[in-house]
């Protein structure tokens, strides 16, 4: 029963969402200051009501990542105005997907599977966003870099799990904030909006889901 009470969490996590993602492309845009932390907030229902995670000190983890992640969201909300306090807000909520993931199991060769994909991104699209932080707010670098590194170190712990919701849910969190990232510090592109914000939250859900498999 309390699976079933997990997995219709889920399910409503992903109906609040589309709900946000409807009024982040089509509006009304105020809709967004409520379903947008409402998604995060359902979703740690779910987290906290999973009966029987594959570890519980990476259940309680999440839960701390999920609600900074939150934080994170709210700032974000006035992008232009908090958008260093969102970083940082997500850059706490990375370090809590890091200590959860490395509580999944790992192994050095899927570690450094992941670190060669990471590398071969930034080599791609990271660059290219340091460079644009540098020629248009040269304050924001230094956050950007450590930024970037502990996104990309979660997206290492999540490959060397080799747990497939893991590495789903890590690689769609990079490409969310790597299209934050490009369209603020290097070009702007069609349909960010859209592209932001469905992939952060099915990778939020699948870093959730994550915790269902044990192995």
């Amino acid at each position: 029963m309390t699976n079933q009470i997990f997995y219709a969490l889920i399910g409503l996590t992903l109906i609040v969402a589309a709900a946000d993602w409807w009024v982040t492309i089509i509006g009304p845009a105020k809709a967004e200051f409520v379903l947008k932390p409402l998604t995060m907030l359902v979703l740690i229902a779910a987290t906290v009501a999973l009966p029987d995670p594959s570890s519980n000190l990476a259940r309680w983890a999440m839960v701390v990542a999920l609600a900074f992640s939150m934080l994170g969201d709210v700032f974000l909300l006035s992008e232009n105005r908090f958008f260093l306090q969102g970083l940082l807000a997500f850059f706490v909520a990375h370090l809590a997907y890091i200590y959860a993931l490395a509580h999944l199991g790992a192994t050095l060769q899927l570690a450094l599977v992941g670190l060669v994909l990471v590398l071969i991104a930034n080599a791609i699209v990271g660059r290219r966003i340091i460079a644009g932080v540098r020629s248009k707010d040269s304050a924001m670098v230094v956050p950007v870099i450590a930024y970037l590194g502990v996104v990309s170190a979660m997206v290492v712990a999540a490959v060397a799990t080799g747990n497939p919701w893991a590495i789903v849910g890590a690689l769609l969190f990079f490409g969310s904030d790597a299209g934050i990232g490009w369209h603020r510090f290097v070009a702007p592109f069609k349909h960010r909006d859209a592209f932001v914000i469905v992939t952060y939250h099915l990778g939020q859900v699948g870093l959730v889901l994550s915790l269902t498999i044990a192995f």
